[in-house]
């Protein structure tokens, strides 16, 4: 089977797939004498071939990146559309073209030049992920797909932080902030080490992150408003118990103390609600 095809195994360019977007160029030179003669018909079958290999290129190129995801994740679920051999199929369509309409050779050259294309790019790029990786369902009560969900959801929300903590020009308030995304990709890396820690972690992730989601989006939103300096008071106090109680509540998760998870869990949601964030 052919190794997967990752930087490590390539050059930069050629992981990233430009050699099927360099190769169907001659085609532009066709295209344009065709178009110049008036040669309807020929004109025709090199855009076609030109669209096929070219719309192969990218998604090959997606089905790399794809797999590159893949690949650095400790938890994922392979892409749902195998999107490089889609590109290799396009890609020996797209020769078939050339050679049968273009070149002038029969459909039996044509259609093994086609499989050869098609061989070769699998050969070169390798296959497309499949299944899954990283927990077993019966061992810690969910599936892969649910856990891959869950630290997704997780990750959309931090990034949400990030780009709301970039609108904030306070220096002390985006470092406060970036202390907790931080401390909230502390708890998804554990999660990730042991997926067991997702059903007890799930609420606390929920209740934290939506909270500092939308506390931070909100202050991203209105801080310029704010003359008396009330707002920003505010924000600093959710923020410094949002960031106290999650990096406590952190150490309790390694430490299996499910009680005293959730009962910190619940003053953060009374201390939320009474700020006006949930």
């Amino acid at each position: 089977m052919a190794e997967p095809y990752t930087r490590e195994t390539a050059g930069y360019w050629a992981s990233q797939g430009v050699l099927l977007f360099v190769l169907p160029l001659p085609l532009l030179w066709v295209v344009l004498t065709t178009l110049i003669n008036g040669q309807s018909g020929r004109l025709m079958f090199s855009l076609i071939a030109l669209a096929l290999l070219w719309l192969g290129a990218i998604l090959n190129r997606n089905g790399l990146q794809a797999e590159r995801s893949f690949r650095r994740q400790k938890i994922a679920t392979a892409p749902a559309t195998p999107k490089k051999t889609l590109g290799a199929v396009l890609v020996g369509l797209g020769t078939f073209v050339t050679m049968t309409a273009l070149v002038g050779n029969g459909l039996v050259v044509g259609a093994i030049a086609g499989a050869l294309a098609t061989f070769g790019a699998i050969l070169h790029y390798g296959t497309d992920p499949r299944g899954s990786k990283g927990v077993k369902a019966a061992t810690h009560g969910f599936s892969t797909a649910e856990i891959v969900a869950a630290l997704s959801d997780a990750n959309d929300k931090i990034a949400a932080i990030d780009l709301a903590g970039r609108k904030i020009p306070n220096t002390e308030l985006g470092q406060r902030l970036q202390r907790i995304t931080a401390k909230a990709r502390d708890i998804i890396a554990a999660i990730e080490e042991d997926p067991g820690d997702l059903r007890r972690a799930r609420k606390f992730l929920n209740t934290y992150l939506d909270g500092a989601r939308k506390v931070t989006e909100g202050y991203a939103t209105t801080h310029q408003n704010d003359s008396g300096g009330e707002l920003e008071s505010n924000f600093r106090n959710v923020l410094e118990t949002i960031e106290t109680t999650f990096s406590e509540q952190h150490e309790k998760l390694l430490q299996d103390d499910v009680f005293d998870l959730d009962v910190q869990i619940e003053v953060l949601k009374i201390q939320l609600e009474k700020e006006g964030v949930t």
